[in-house]
């Protein structure tokens, strides 16, 4: 006998299990077969068929007492329930994805004078050990990267540290020293003492306002005693520019020593110094949002980061695990 569908109205939500019932019982066209083929009772089937028709307000089967047929409406419903669950499980696959670490989108951040020096190790490390992890690179200066952090639309950022910004996560990565860049003829260039002093009265070059590292730089040259009002000119965007201007013979400037090799190498033009112990220097870490879902995830990439970057001429930090 068929189900009496409900008067004509505004459907209710049919469940997930009505669904499956309706596609098993709509694909063996036998209720006895289309139980087995999901695991169900026979009477538990038949009973979500008959839900379901309920809930929709319209009759799916004919039923007799040799073989079930689709009704029109039951062979037009058949086709969107079966679209349904399967977009159902894709969605229980992408949140098997999820909860999988290392899979899916990984949003970076880095800063420009980071990027450079330090992608290439990153990216090898991704496509060697993560080869499921979609890594999307944003090259921003700092206060552009902790704004994405916070709103989400950045997930990990790579850069130098302290930030002080608040529900912000730190996790050190390396430490690494400041090189002096001089002209190649400078009274400075080839020493391995040079004296934090030295930079109270150098033609000092650095980067534009926005940059990390010209703060930093800035704060070298104060511990050094060099005042306020000494000049520093400031003509570069980029780091690759300010070390051409300094072989240019407008100044000298501090690079970081990963820089220090992509920047210089091939430039006769140009000589280094280092600064006797203890040498001014920078921490660069990964930085992540506090209470992040993903951070055990993020701390074992940070981990695996560490080892691979040991190669480079920082000191490697050590975890507090």
């Amino acid at each position: 006998m068929a189900a009496s569908p409900t008067p004509p109205g505004k459907p209710r939500q049919p469940s997930i299990s009505q669904l499956r019932a309706f596609v098993a019982v709509a694909e063996q066209l036998h209720f006895r077969d289309a139980a087995a083929a999901i695991g169900m009772s026979q009477p538990a089937l038949s009973g979500a068929v008959a839900a379901l028709e309920e809930a929709l307000g319209v009759q799916l089967l004919e039923r007799t007492t040799r073989k079930v047929l689709l009704s029109p409406a039951g062979e037009r419903l058949a086709v969107r329930a079966r679209t349904v669950l399967e977009a159902v499980g894709e969605l229980l696959e992408e949140a098997e994805a999820a909860r999988a670490p290392f899979t899916g989108v990984l949003r970076l951040g880095v800063i420009p004078t980071v990027a450079p020096y330090l992608l290439p190790t990153v990216l090898q490390l991704v496509h060697q050990r993560y080869p499921r992890l979609d890594l999307q690179v944003h090259e921003e200066q700092t206060a552009s990267l902790l704004e994405g952090l916070a709103h989400g639309r950045l997930d990990l950022l790579l850069l130098a540290v302290p930030l002080g910004a608040p529900g912000v996560v730190e996790m050190p990565l390396f430490d690494e020293d400041f090189v002096l860049v001089t002209p190649r003829d400078h009274w400075l260039g080839g020493r391995d003492d040079i004296p934090r002093e030295a930079l109270k009265e150098l033609d000092l070059l650095l980067l534009d306002e926005g940059h990390c590292l010209r703060d930093q730089a800035l704060d070298v040259c104060r511990e050094a005693g060099r005042t306020e009002g000494t000049p520093v000119t400031t003509s570069a965007a980029g780091l690759s520019t300010l070390v051409q201007l300094v072989a240019g013979g407008l100044g000298v400037t501090l690079l970081p020593r990963t820089a220090l090799r992509v920047e210089t190498a091939r430039n006769d033009h140009l000589a280094t110094g280092d600064f006797a112990d203890p040498a001014p220097a920078r921490r660069i870490a990964l930085a992540m949002r506090a209470g992040a879902a993903r951070t055990e995830e993020f701390e074992a990439f940070a981990e695996a980061l560490r080892e691979a970057l040991r190669p480079l001429p920082v000191r490697v930090a050590r975890t507090t695990s």
